[in-house]
């Protein structure tokens, strides 16, 4: 514990956010970062607790170290810090940025509503590393020449891939897309985090031995079963695609899409990819209505003042949540109240207990509004309180309902779980078909960038014990 009496002299303090007047005009990331020695302050409130929830299963999915970190860095020692934090999480500097922190959520400060400030913690050890050049490549002093193939490189896939290379096997990544992120590169906005830090990933995992194919679309493309044949074993890592279906009146027509299209296309554009080809997506000029209340939702409101839209209205069927929480409640039940997003903080008209009751279009068949009504707690709607929101642009961002089936899973013909999901335990995360794993939100569904790391970590060592009977990887 760096100061026992830190928690009671200092304050939570938080990273400054450029003005929303500014940041909407740029897609780069906009926080001000803290001073290193503010850094610092927030580590030393750390309580040391006898036992610290913040970093078992309720509190961070890869148990990092939390208090080991906020000790050392008290204490001047970054490097080790760094060290202590990578020995658990292959990318800190992800989950630092776009993680929603149920460590922060667990923490026995919060229970007065001002936790440490984990988060911002974590991305400063994992920066200053990275600036230091204390994050090297870690090749494999030995080969297994063992053949491994990791189809996706979202983070599942990503953590996966890195852990095996370091155990000294052959990986391959195949990826649909022309580069590594998965829905870190081409879902989550710049303007959250730059693509950048995925870059540095990469040419760190190539020079560690990891091969990256793109443009392969296993199943579609190229056959499952030549990955089967050629690698030693398969981890699948596609990720959770297939948007959740909205049985709403008018979802047919012109103007209305779902939210991944649009936020995919903007973040090539940013990315620098030609998208002269696809039909332009964009909110400029638009009174937009997003339908949907989770952070896709907000991720499409964002995008939309930084496109230049007239108005946003966001549509949340759930009831306004209370201004603090239940104090008792932590993950994986999350604990409910009032948070504005800082894209939300950018201008956005808040609609909540709001059910979308159909979309109106004029005579062209595009539309013009979104009639709404208020709905009970059983979500059903209430007689008399319907209202109508003008739309040039709805995006509909209610969540994913499961990976693509068609292609790769249709292929393969293993068990699914009862939601679609491709069915594996969470100790070997073998899939029915022998020589096949499974990992991320193809296996567990539309979750967490933590719960994906957790996730490829574990099937890489379990991958290592099958092909060597032994494994020193971490679980």
């Amino acid at each position: 514990m760096g100061k026992v009496t830190g928690f009671l002299e200092i304050e939570r303090e938080e990273p400054r956010y450029e003005p929303a007047s500014d940041r909407i005009r740029h897609f780069g990331e906009f926080t001000i970062p803290l001073t290193e020695g503010r850094v610092v302050d927030q580590a030393a409130r750390c309580m040391d607790c006898g036992i610290p929830f913040c970093h078992g299963d309720t509190g961070c999915p890869v148990h990092n170290q939390i208090p080991d970190w906020n000790d050392l860095i008290y204490n001047g020692d970054w490097e080790e810090a760094s060290r202590n934090l990578h020995s658990t999480n292959n990318f800190p500097e992800f989950t630092g940025r776009i993680c929603p922190a149920p460590c922060e959520e667990a923490c026995t400060l919060n229970l007065e509503d001002v936790p440490v400030a984990i988060k911002t913690v974590e991305q400063a050890i994992a920066d200053k590393a990275i600036k230091a050049g204390w994050v090297k490549p870690r090749p494999p002093k030995t080969k297994t020449g063992k053949k491994v193939a990791v189809v996706g490189s979202g983070p599942a896939g990503m953590a996966a891939a890195q852990q095996l290379a370091r155990a000294g096997h052959d990986v391959h990544v195949y990826e649909r897309e022309p580069k590594a992120g998965g829905l870190m590169r081409y879902g989550i906005p710049d303007f959250k985090m730059e693509k950048g830090h995925i870059d540095f990933r990469v040419s760190q995992m190539e020079a560690e031995g990891v091969t990256f194919h793109y443009g392969v679309n296993v199943g579609v493309t190229t056959p499952l079963s030549d990955l089967q044949r050629d690698h030693d074993a398969v981890l699948l890592s596609g990720g959770a695609e297939r948007p959740r279906p909205v049985d709403v009146e008018g979802n047919q027509f012109a103007g209305v899409h779902f939210a991944m299209p649009f936020l995919v296309q903007q973040n090539r554009r940013v990315g620098g990819e030609d998208v002269s080809n696809e039909f332009q997506l964009t909110a400029a000029g638009k009174h937009v209505v997003v339908v949907g209340g989770g952070d896709t939702a907000s991720d499409c409101v964002g995008t939309s003042f930084r496109q230049g839209a007239i108005a946003v209205t966001q549509l949340d069927v759930r009831p306004m949540p209370p201004e603090l929480e239940n104090k008792l409640t932590n993950w994986p039940n999350w604990a409910v109240k009032m948070r504005t997003s800082s894209s939300q903080a950018e201008g956005a008209i808040r609609e909540f207990s709001a059910g979308t009751m159909k979309i109106i279009a004029d005579a062209n068949g595009h539309v013009t509004g979104v009639e709404c009504a208020r709905v009970d707690r059983k979500r059903q709607p209430i007689p008399g309180t319907e209202f109508v929101i003008k739309a040039d642009l709805v995006l509909l961002a209610i969540g994913f309902a499961g990976p693509v089936a068609e292609g790769m899973l249709t292929e393969l013909g293993a068990d699914l779980d009862k939601r679609g999901n491709l069915f594996a335990d969470t100790m070997s995360y073998k899939t029915s078909v022998p020589g096949v794993y499974a990992a991320g939100d193809m296996r567990r569904g539309q979750s967490l960038v933590v719960w994906a790391i957790r996730e490829g970590r574990q099937a890489a060592r379990s991958i290592d014990f099958d092909l060597m009977g032994k494994t020193d990887l971490p679980r």
